[in-house]
């Protein structure tokens, strides 16, 4: 996955609606499906746990197939993006501990993974105005790029591909 510039006002914006549907979605789904099997299959004495807890897994399920169907819609496009994003990020955060110390030892996919790392959370930071931990960022960021001036290497975010965290 390739960083690429999004527009801030509209990814807001684009998320903020997906997540109303989604919250009002479950809403109406779970309550309109549990009622329906509460109707169908209750008793007047009986406890309807395990049916409004089928209204909400139901609900659950069709949300998370309309997320799926319609990922590709333009509309969708900086959300699933973010959504991507975020997921490398957990998945190299996850590493971090191992590959940032390679990092003085000048290996070259290590600083390959934190350059991505670093510009793609900069980047996610920035698209969700969290600029209190800009500061720490910047300053992991700097080391990285002393290490790369030191050896004298050049890198891009388009280098990073994700098969390289195997190695760690």
């Amino acid at each position: 996955m390739q960083l690429r510039p999004i527009d801030k006002n509209r990814y807001s914006k684009h998320y903020k609606m997906v997540f109303g549907v989604i919250v009002l979605a479950l809403i109406v789904i779970s309550l309109s499906t549990s009622a329906l099997l509460i109707r169908v299959f209750s008793t007047p004495d009986a406890s309807n746990f395990v049916l409004n807890l089928a209204g909400v897994v139901v609900a659950a399920l069709l949300v998370s197939y309309g997320l799926y169907r319609f990922r590709h819609h333009p509309f969708m496009d900086e959300v699933v993006y973010v959504w991507n994003l975020k997921h490398q990020l957990n998945r190299i955060y996850r590493k971090q501990r191992k590959i940032e110390p390679l990092i003085d030892e000048s290996n070259f996919d290590a600083m390959v993974i934190m350059n991505y790392f670093y510009q793609g959370s900069k980047q996610l930071y920035e698209l969700d105005d969290n600029t209190i931990t800009l500061d720490d960022l910047a300053i992991k960021f700097n080391h990285l790029n002393d290490r790369l001036e030191q050896t004298g290497l050049k890198l891009t975010t388009d280098e990073y591909d994700p098969s390289m965290l195997d190695r760690f």
